[in-house]
């Protein structure tokens, strides 16, 4: 979010090459169905800030995929049973030169997390975990865990709401929240260490809201609310800044259908 998201739009891309649009005899015959989009989000503008920022993000979902190995993975209409997902993730560059809070701290580079999400739904309640590993601005490893509601009070509109919880890595902790020594020596604000260990960094509340406009054109809302704990929460940055953490967005997403193997 923030600056350029091009290694995930290019990502988009190639599978948009790949694909075509779906129908409902496509999604049961294909391999792959992918919602490919984008839409506006307003973040803060890096974990623990009290600005918010306007910025584009992508929409990726994958409602059905085959895993060699295991199997073809299907979500789509699922109500009940255990469903394997990929899961991403943009966390963008952090400059310094951004926010006065940030004087004398080190830039951290964009971050892209890759990983995989198990998740577990009976009927109108749904469980899950997700776990990605941090690439570029960081090299550690993060996860979520959550609970959802599920209603649908249409055919068309479906809504999902319930908290979260986040952990990350050393690295990850340490990358965002840590302070080292030479920083606190340039730091106007700062004028000890701080050391941030791996451990859960958030808890919040989430809700999103779905609404097919087409047999392929989906609108998307989500609005969540996360608090920063532990090590994170104690930060001199997140002091300086927030510990709540508010974030909006809404995009639309085009379904396309298409066969790897």
């Amino acid at each position: 979010m923030k600056p350029s998201r091009l290694p995930v739009l290019a990502a988009a891309l190639a599978l948009l090459a790949l694909g075509s649009p779906a129908s409902a005899q496509s999604v049961e015959t294909h391999q792959y169905v992918l919602d490919l989009g984008g839409g506006v989000m307003a973040q803060p503008r890096y974990p623990g800030s009290d600005e918010t920022i306007f910025v584009p993000y992508p929409l990726i979902a994958a409602s059905r995929f085959f895993v060699p190995g295991y199997g073809q993975v299907d979500e789509e209409g699922n109500t009940r049973g255990l469903t394997i997902y990929p899961s991403f993730n943009y966390i963008a560059k952090r400059n310094s030169a951004d926010s006065n809070e940030l004087e004398g701290l080190k830039d951290v580079d964009w971050a892209l997390e890759a990983g995989i999400g198990i998740s577990y739904r009976y009927d109108w309640i749904r469980g899950f975990a997700e776990v990605r590993q941090g690439f570029n601005g960081y090299s550690g490893q993060v996860a979520q865990l959550g609970i959802d509601v599920i209603a649908s009070p249409s055919e068309d509109l479906e809504l999902r709401f319930g908290p979260r919880a986040g952990w990350g890595s050393q690295n990850y902790m340490d990358t965002y929240f840590g302070i080292s020594a030479k920083e606190a020596a340039d730091s106007p604000l700062y004028d000890a260490s701080y050391k941030a260990d791996a451990g859960f960094d958030t808890v919040g509340l989430a809700g999103s809201a779905s609404y097919d406009l087409t047999e392929n054109w989906k609108l998307h809302a989500l609005v969540g609310w996360d608090r920063l704990i532990g090590d994170a929460g104690n930060s001199p940055i997140v002091k300086e800044g927030s510990q709540n953490q508010y974030y909006a967005g809404t995009g639309l997403t085009y379904r396309f259908a298409f066969d790897l193997f």
